[in-house]
């Protein structure tokens, strides 16, 4: 059974690609264009959620002597350069789409309206959600999740590095154990790290499904939005 209507959280480290010297890879923004555009033409309605950790991330304020909240608007700011950089690569490839922001910034986006959010979906727009929710101490997890509520999305497609959800990190440990299939209760008595507690919650109390896979994997995305078992699904 295929997914009429899904929410796509992507990284903003995502968009460097193995190009570290660079914010935005190009070749990773024309790959998820080509990604999105294989889920686009089978019908599926699709809204976007992306961080910002390649320009600026929030935990860095502290750091550099800024001042918690401040640094949690700049990393916002930061989601909403990347919502505009992958906006021009979808846009390119054909697609129709809107950017929509929880900070209030009319010239280059539309600001956050539900109601409105649901139309373009079912016009069968993209639309991408930038400046998390307008609020400090969230992070693009939690965004991800309200705005997936919010618009009625029937899962949250979290694209990672990884093929899904392991015992402990796969990169570090050889003998890491890969989870097919997790509820919310195993996932939270495991402490397995999916998402912040604040996102994980909203989706365990809304049931709202979440599958964990590796975005960079050609093909994938089509998959999971098809239905197929890729990655891991937490329900």
């Amino acid at each position: 059974m295929k997914y009429k209507r899904i929410l796509i959280k992507l990284s903003g480290e995502s968009l460097q690609g193995s190009n570290k010297s660079t914010n935005i890879d190009p070749a990773m923004l024309e790959q998820y264009s080509e990604e999105i555009k294989s889920v686009k033409e089978e019908g599926i309605e699709i809204a976007i959620v992306i961080g910002g950790g390649n320009i600026f991330r929030g935990g860095q304020a502290e750091t550099l002597g800024i001042d918690r909240v401040q640094g949690d608007y700049m990393g916002m700011l930061a989601t909403v350069v990347n919502g505009m950089a992958l906006q021009s690569a979808l846009e390119r490839h054909g697609m129709y789409t809107r950017l929509m922001s929880g900070i209030k910034m009319e010239q280059v986006c539309e600001p956050f309206i539900r109601r409105r959010a649901i139309r373009h979906l079912e016009k069968g727009r993209i639309v991408i959600f930038g400046a998390g929710i307008g609020n400090p101490y969230f992070t693009t997890d939690s965004t991800a999740s309200l705005r997936a509520i919010e618009v009625q999305a029937d899962v949250v497609l979290k694209g990672t590095r990884v093929d899904g959800v392991y015992s402990k990190d796969p990169e570090k440990h050889s003998d890491a154990v890969r989870y097919e299939k997790l509820s919310f209760q195993e996932a939270y008595e495991k402490s397995l790290n999916i998402m912040d507690m604040t996102a994980f919650t909203l989706c365990m109390e809304n049931n709202l499904p979440i599958v964990v896979f590796d975005m960079n994997k050609k093909g994938n995305l089509l998959k999971i939005a098809q239905g197929e078992k890729t990655g891991t699904l937490i329900s």
